[in-house]
């Protein structure tokens, strides 16, 4: 019997099996990078122990460091969770030579899945369907898709479209596999465009028994990685699903697997082919949980103890969705920082890693937290995540909840109709042109500029009783300027009046109708944060007297995120054209393409190769033109 548990892993996976250990009476213990020190899934823990590195991108892969903690706290179990080490062969054959117990499939199992190329080798010959490899110097035909042979996540994966782009592409694919993975090998197959990227969730035991759990979509991508999940698939037919599942268990049985793992395949019509398998849990596993009613790091552990499974998985029951709540903008450029407030209410599942007051690191992903709503229906269970997510408050860092948002009230989606394409520039949600940025709503605004006013009057020394700027023959209406809005607060706007407004709380009434705003600042960020049942709005103050603030030249490219500098492609002198390379920015384990803004001349070249920058950091500067 399992006692003692390390995750070697951090952030939402360590808590959620952290979770599941706590309701078994397993021990536990958490492993954490210096930046990680204070994060919650050390406090969580019984026992923690610190893994020194000199990069903290590399300490979670450290597989010695990670044995020498499980010597010193005692543990007899690792679980890998997902990412770092949780597919590395090698780890596992450690784990087992230190006499402990490996919360995870066989070593031999990980390492015939390892490899992708092998992997497809190996599933053609069980019969499950590949599609066909081609040469990486002469693919034969576009569009392909050049893919890392280790990992997953979405790194080391390239669409090329045209023999140009090709050997840049691949060497640049070599490279983020390289640092993801530490192996650079890539493949390249036929891109299927338009199809779902639908995978199966199988559990087997050490006593022959392989469970099919239905399968999730995964279709809805960005950067090639997965945004938001469900359970079961709106596109899949009866009998499609049947291929599926039976295709899945003729996989895990061709590796001898044991404990839970997930084939993906991409379906395009009635067309079905192997993508890969990812010998883990999966970060979307709760859809299936919620779906099928079990708890899977559970049965992981019971596997691991070697438990039998029950001859057949139960039945599902409803429909489960599944979002992926990142700190990043409307570019995907990650965000880093300090997450002033983080709630999120409602009758959801939330897995998280962060809480209020956690600083993102720019060191590793910046998912914030999936959140997951189950339903007796699709339908039910989209209503109920929408809520939750306008009414959630997210407060210091720039997330991807709108996006969200937008995505799960797109009429496409809601009809089940998406694809691996539906965040494309050619895709649903940007049949209308680029996204715009709509004014805010009046009385939002007029909320922030009500809740100043009163902040301001409660900081009075004087005469606080007095409104502010009172005067006994008004000369003008009194305003609040932001840089995303301004508004008339004094006299107020025709048929508004004001019901409450404190500094944290504002209720208006417009034509009977009560709306009520909750208002937050923090101390040392002048932002102002404004939430309401329809969702939040943040807000920046225009000063009355700005500060004056340091300029750039002309034509700079300033630094997105923190990151080093990986590759530098220009030199002082040289000419570009518009959406050429200059320099690649590596951050959170993604390479980040800076490109030229217009045809001109390299005038300044601010960054070497290996430099570790700050987000608005001058690293070029490209004159325009033909100077």
């Amino acid at each position: 019997m399992i006692t003692r548990l390390l995750v070697a892993n951090r952030g939402e996976i360590a808590r959620r099996v952290f979770r599941t250990c706590r309701s078994l009476g397993v021990s536990t213990v958490a492993v954490f990078s210096d930046p990680d020190a204070d994060a919650p899934h050390v406090a969580e823990a019984d026992l923690a122990v610190r893994l020194p590195g000199a990069r903290p991108a590399d300490t979670y892969l450290d597989i010695g460091r990670i044995l020498d903690a499980c010597r010193a706290s005692g543990a007899d179990a690792v679980h890998p969770g997902y990412g770092f080490l949780s597919e590395n062969a090698d780890f596992a054959r450690a784990v087992l030579a230190a006499g402990l117990v490996w919360v995870g499939p066989p070593p031999a199992a990980i390492a015939a899945m390892g490899s992708k190329i092998a992997a497809k080798r190996l599933m053609a010959e069980a019969g499950v369907p590949v599609l066909p490899s081609l040469d990486p110097a002469a693919p034969g035909e576009f569009p392909v898709l050049v893919k890392a042979a280790a990992g997953g996540g979405g790194r080391g994966m390239r669409i090329v479209r045209g023999p140009d782009e090709l050997a840049g592409e691949v060497e640049s694919a070599r490279r983020e596999a390289a640092a993801a993975f530490g192996d650079g090998t890539v493949f390249v197959e036929p891109l299927l465009e338009r199809a779902r990227h639908v995978e199966v969730q199988v559990l087997a035991d050490r006593h022959g028994t392989v469970w099919a759990l239905g399968e999730r979509e995964c279709s809805v991508q960005r950067r090639h990685q997965k945004v938001v999940e469900e359970c079961p698939s709106p596109g899949i037919s009866p009998e499609l699903r049947a291929r599926l599942c039976e295709a899945a268990v003729r996989a895990a049985r061709k590796i001898g697997y044991a404990g839970a793992g997930t084939v993906e395949f991409m379906v395009l019509g009635d067309r079905v082919a192997f993508l890969e398998m990812n010998t883990r849990l999966q970060v979307e596993h709760p859809v299936t949980e919620l779906v099928f009613g079990v708890d899977l790091v559970r049965l992981q552990l019971d596997v691991a103890e070697g438990a039998a499974l029950p001859p057949a998985p139960p039945e599902p029951a409803g429909h489960a969705v599944e979002v992926r709540l990142y700190a990043e903008d409307g570019d995907y450029v990650p965000q880093s920082g300090v997450l002033r407030r983080f709630e999120v209410p409602g009758e959801v599942r939330v897995d998280s890693g962060v809480e209020s007051g956690s600083v993102i690191s720019p060191h590793y992903d910046p998912m914030l937290a999936k959140v997951v709503a189950h339903g007796s229906s699709r339908a039910r269970a989209v209503r109920g995540l929408v809520t939750a997510l306008r009414r959630a408050k997210l407060h210091g860092l720039t997330t991807n909840r709108d996006l969200l948002i937008k995505i799960l009230t797109n009429q496409d989606f809601l009809a089940g109709d998406t694809h691996t394409g539906f965040l494309s520039p050619t895709g649903p949600l940007h049949d209308d042109g680029p996204p715009r940025e709509e004014p805010p709503g009046d009385l939002p605004v007029l909320a922030a500029a009500l809740a100043m006013a009163a902040a301001n009057r409660r900081r009075a020394r004087v005469l606080a009783s007095l409104p502010g700027g009172w005067r006994n023959v008004r000369s003008q209406p009194r305003r609040a300027r932001f840089e995303q809005a301004e508004i008339v607060y004094d006299p107020l706007p025709e048929g508004v009046t004001v019901v409450a407004a404190d500094p944290g709380r504002v209720i208006l009434e417009r034509d009977g109708v009560r709306h009520t705003f909750e208002v937050a600042r923090y101390e040392g960020d002048e932002t102002i944060y404004v939430d309401h049942a329809g969702g939040g709005l943040v807000l920046t103050p225009v000063p009355r007297l700005p500060e004056p603030v340091e300029q750039v030249p002309p034509g700079s490219l300033l630094a997105p995120m923190p990151g080093s500098v990986s590759r530098v492609e220009v030199a002082p002198g040289d000419r570009v054209t518009k959406g050429q390379a200059v320099l690649v920015l590596e951050a959170m384990k993604m390479e980040h393409r800076i490109a030229a803004p217009a045809d001109g001349v390299v005038s300044g070249v601010h960054v070497e190769q290996g430099q570790q920058v700050d987000a608005g950091a001058v690293l070029a500067i490209i004159q325009e033109g033909n100077p």
